[in-house]
């Protein structure tokens, strides 16, 4: 009996982890043997209704009818192919609506692309912003507010510490309105 149920526990596992990708489906996409600077540029992506993704340089990739380790792989040989990195390690993880939203931070304000973003591992306020498109020319980045469990913390993005203040899931950041007198 117990390598009965062995051996269907093992038949779910790997039908689960072979699954398809399918259209609208939400993917994690994280990278290992890159700078870590790098590691940024890749998080969240939804599978769009062609069932594809667009990522950072090489643009569309076919995500909807592979696996995750057949779209990490063709992921890698884009990236190669491309000469943009030599020897990358990809990982595409399929999270549960509720880790995709546990792993969001919003940015508001004067910032070209406001809403939630997709949080990653050593996100830095000064990158948050710069995933938001960036100030806008209106936008004050000497009175940055970062919202945080119920507190309110001020930064000036012209001070170098300023701008490695991890982001963490759940954060509020909101760039001001410039003051009539540009500041």
């Amino acid at each position: 009996m117990k390598k009965l149920l062995l051996s269907i526990l093992g038949l779910i596992l790997l039908n689960s982890a072979s699954a398809q990708i399918s259209v609208n489906q939400t993917l994690q996409i994280n990278i290992q043997g890159v700078p870590p600077g790098e590691q940024s540029r890749f998080s969240t992506y939804q599978v769009s209704e062609d069932g594809t993704i667009r990522m950072w340089i090489i643009g569309q990739v076919r995500a909807s009818g592979r696996t995750q380790d057949q779209l990490a792989q063709a992921i890698a040989e884009a990236y190669k192919s491309a000469g943009i990195y030599t020897d990358p390690n990809f990982t595409v993880i399929v999270p549960t609506d509720a880790q995709v939203a546990a792993k969001m931070y919003t940015v508001g304000g004067q910032v070209k692309v406001t809403g939630q973003k997709p949080w990653s591992n050593n996100l830095t306020l000064y990158a948050a912003i710069q995933a938001a498109g960036g100030e806008t020319p209106f936008g004050a980045i000497t009175r940055v507010k970062l919202f945080r469990s119920g507190r309110v913390f001020n930064y000036n993005l012209k001070e170098d510490q300023a701008k490695t203040v991890n982001v963490l899931p759940g954060d509020l950041i909101e760039v001001p309105q410039k003051t009539w007198r540009g500041n």
